[in-house]
C-alpha cells in the first residue's frame, strides 16, 4: 500500500514522467559548441545568486545538499541524467547568457559570473547528507499469548548508507539531494530463548515495494504492532525524505522463527 499524501509531490511525479529517457534523440549528436559555451560559474539574473558551476560534463549546484550531475546539450535542449533523466527547453544561450526552461515553463535567466568571489559557493563544498536518526533507538514491547511472556525488541540502526533522492528547487529545476538510511534489528524472545533475531534493510522489500519507489526511499521505521496465532506482526515504514509519501510492509516472525515480509492489505 502507497500512499501518496502531497499533492505537490504527485506533481513532481508527473514533471518527472514527462521528462524521461523516451524523450531523449538518442540518435542525435551532442552540441560540443554548446557544452563549451556553459563552462563556468552561472548566476541567476534577479538575485544575482550563484546557481551552478559547470565544468567539464558535469553540473554542480550551490545547493549544499545536492550531488552533481551529468549534462549533455542536443539541439537545443539541456538534458541532466540522475534519477531520472530530465530535459530543459533552451530559450536563449551565448557566451555570457543561458535562458531555459524549467518546470511548469518557467524560464531561468542566467548570465556568467564575473566575480571572483562567486566561486565560493562551490569551492571546498561538502555534501550535506541528513541522517533520519543520529543513534541508535531501541524499543521493547512486552506482549503475552496463551499464557506465554514474549519480549519483542526493535533497534533502529543509523547507517552510512547513502539515499538519492529527486527533488524540485523553486524553480522548478531538478536537483538530488542525499539521505542517510537506517538498517532495523528486530528479536523476539520467549523468557531468555530466542526465537528470532534479524537485521532489516530496505533492499528486503523489493517483492512488495516497486523499485522505481524503493530507490528514493529509507527504511524509517518498523514498528510492533500485535501477536496473534500467525505469530508476531510488525510494520514497516519505508518513506521519500521529507516529505508525506510513504509505503507500508507487514513482517510476520512465526513461532518458527521464520520471517515473512508481505503488503499491507
Amino acid at each position: 500500500m502507497i500512499k501518496y499524501v502531497a499533492i505537490s509531490f504527485m506533481a513532481v511525479l508527473l514533471f518527472a514522467c514527462n521528462n524521461t529517457k523516451s524523450q531523449h534523440p538518442a540518435q542525435s549528436s551532442e552540441d560540443l559548441k554548446a557544452k563549451e559555451l556553459l563552462q563556468g560559474i552561472w548566476v541567476d539574473d534577479e538575485t544575482e545568486s550563484p546557481l551552478m558551476r559547470v565544468k567539464g560534463d558535469t553540473i554542480y549546484y550551490a545547493e549544499p545538499q545536492s550531488v552533481p550531475m551529468a549534462f549533455k546539450v542536443i539541439r537545443d535542449t539541456l538534458y541532466t541524467y540522475g534519477n531520472d533523466t530530465v530535459y530543459y527547453k533552451i530559450d536563449k544561450q551565448g557566451e555570457h547568457i543561458f535562458w531555459f526552461h524549467a518546470f511548469e515553463d518557467n524560464l531561468i535567466k542566467l548570465h556568467k559570473s564575473e566575480d571572483l568571489n562567486d566561486s565560493v559557493a562551490f569551492t571546498g563544498k561538502t555534501l550535506h547528507v541528513i541522517p533520519a536518526y543520529t543513534e541508535v533507538t531501541k524499543r521493547d514491547s512486552i506482549v503475552t499469548y496463551n499464557g506465554v511472556r514474549y519480549r519483542a525488541y526493535v533497534y533502529i540502526n543509523p547507517t552510512k548508507m547513502k539515499v538519492v533522492k529527486t527533488t524540485y528547487s523553486e524553480d522548478g529545476i531538478s536537483l538530488e539531494n542525499v539521505y542517510y538510511d537506517n538498517v532495523m534489528h528486530i528479536c523476539v524472545y520467549e523468557g531468555k530463548k530466542s526465537l528470532f533475531g534479524s537485521d532489516i534493510a530496505k533492499q528486503m522489500f523489493s517483492e512488495v515495494v516497486p523499485a522505481d519507489f524503493l530507490e528514493q526511499t529509507i527504511l524509517s521505521d518498523v514498528k510492533f504492532i500485535k501477536v496473534s496465532r500467525n505469530g508476531f506482526l510488525y510494520q514497516a515504514i519505508l518513506s521519500i525524505p521529507e516529505s508525506s509519501v510513504y509505503s507500508i510492509a507487514n513482517l510476520t516472525v512465526g513461532f518458527d522463527g521464520k520471517l515473512v515480509i508481505s503488503p499491507v492489505k
